[in-house]
């Protein structure tokens, strides 16, 4: 496919003067181009890879999950399983396509990567108002334009953007967790199943550990060497909380993992018929389910401390590791600061940002930026006003963390129903379960009419 996407040297194609540009071919800008297109508008859709790689992407296909596999729950009593059922109904091209490409996870929507990234390439290369620039966007682009470059932004983009805010972008470190070969596993040592019979109510592999096993393994991560920082890393930088290390889990209590990635709850361990002192959880990767991905083991020890120590788990003695763990360095603007409530710069209404440059975590949360961000500018383009999204709906739950948080403490986040406003249809409803699904039923219809009340000629 990489063949297909054109590996000789960029040749620079000029932008018609209809044509929206979208920097970035991650999930946000994909959606976005994808949205924009539906729209009945002319899309040139911007991407340097893979003439100029990151530190993390494989392939130069478009859409390409570097981190987990996962877009976490799919419960419509979830807060991102109400973002994902916003987007479907508002034809997000990325959740129709992860629902095409799913591979079993339990509660949770997972994909087969390779399958997923080629789907999406092939959607947006296919689509007869969107047009692909294999090229590296060395300075913001004139209006109306929507840059979704990512938490790992070109150096060049970078500048630039911190000229025009001012040197006032933020970073944290992001992080990669292993994934193994399954013919390498030993499968006695194993058991198939879900927390709580979720799914299929056998999913994951996992790993049981009994309380010395966990206790060993914890002193090997404390004592393991790491990684150090690069020169152009600051070791000062904050981890993502929803993404830390293992090692620095382990650094903050004894106990940390087994109440985290390694809790125990909801399974049974069917060679002692008990519930395990802690477990590890292996996802599928893949729809041949060759590949499992570590959930939760992301980290930045060394590679042979990784072998070393992630072998000395039960089932994983003759391990054969397809991806190491890592972490790396992202980026992302200050947004209350910068963003308007439709993600307009305030120094450039004519640039709009989407994806995890704007402080948003999550591949859902991602996507979901690029769709708000172009409906709303769809909306302009056709002579109207691009309005937020309710603050009642996931949608609007984000553009309130985006704009609404305090600029000193601003630190990117995942959709939470904290971020949503209340319902008044689920107030004094008993059970949260159920405030939540009433609440979460609600939101779509609401989102629905944002979209159908926004000008545009929608397909």
């Amino acid at each position: 496919m990489d063949a297909m996407l054109g590996h000789a040297a960029p040749r620079l194609m000029s932008r018609q003067d209809n044509e929206i540009l979208v920097v970035g071919g991650g999930l946000a800008g994909c959606e976005a181009a994808w949205q924009l297109a539906q729209a009945g508008l002319a899309v040139q859709l911007m991407e340097m890879r893979p003439h100029r790689p990151t530190p993390v992407h494989r392939t130069g296909q478009l859409a390409e999950l570097v981190c987990s596999n996962s877009l976490r729950g799919d419960s419509p009593t979830n807060a991102v399983g109400v973002l994902k059922a916003e987007m479907e109904a508002l034809g997000s091209l990325i959740i129709e396509t992860a629902r095409r490409a799913r591979v079993p996870a339990g509660g949770a929507l997972a994909v087969d990567r390779e399958i997923f990234a080629e789907a999406i390439t092939t959607a947006i290369s296919a689509h007869p108002r969107i047009t692909i620039q294999r090229m590296e966007a060395e300075k913001l682009p004139d209006g109306p334009a929507i840059l979704a470059t990512g938490p790992l932004t070109s150096p060049a983009l970078h500048r630039a953007l911190d000229d025009v805010l001012g040197g006032e972008a933020l970073s944290f470190f992001d992080a990669v967790a292993p994934i193994v070969a399954a013919e390498t596993l030993d499968m006695r040592r194993l058991f198939r199943a879900s927390r709580y019979g979720k799914g299929d109510g056998a999913d994951y592999l996992n790993a049981a550990l009994d309380c010395e096993g966990y206790e060993s393994f914890v002193d090997e991560l404390l004592r393991a060497e790491r990684v150090p920082f690069k020169d152009f890393e600051n070791a000062d930088i904050e981890y993502f909380e929803g993404c830390l290390p293992i090692e620095v889990m382990a650094e903050r209590g004894r106990d940390t993992l087994r109440y985290g990635p390694m809790k125990p709850v909801g399974l049974t361990d069917p060679a002692t018929g008990r519930r395990p002192w802690a477990v590890v959880q292996l996802r599928q990767d893949d729809l041949a389910a060759e590949h499992w991905n570590l959930v939760g083991f992301q980290t930045k020890l060394t590679h042979g401390e990784q072998k070393r120590i992630f072998r000395s788990l039960p089932g994983l003695a003759e391990a054969r590791f397809i991806r190491l763990g890592m972490i790396h360095r992202n980026t992302f603007i200050n947004a209350p600061l910068h963003l308007d409530d439709v993600f307009r710069l305030r120094k450039r209404p004519d640039l709009r940002l989407a994806g995890q440059i704007t402080g948003v975590e999550g591949y859902v949360e991602s996507a979901a930026t690029g769709l708000i961000a172009a409906r709303c500018l769809a909306a302009e383009l056709f002579g109207g006003v691009g309005l937020p999204p309710p603050p009642e709906t996931a949608l609007g739950g984000l553009v309130r963390h985006l704009t609404r948080r305090h600029a000193r403490t601003f630190q990117p986040s995942n959709i939470t129903w904290g971020l949503m406003a209340p319902v008044a249809t689920a107030a004094g409803v008993r059970g949260r379960r159920e405030r939540r699904r009433r609440h979460g039923l609600l939101a779509v219809g609401l989102a629905r009419r944002w979209a159908e009340a926004l000008p545009g000629h929608w397909v």
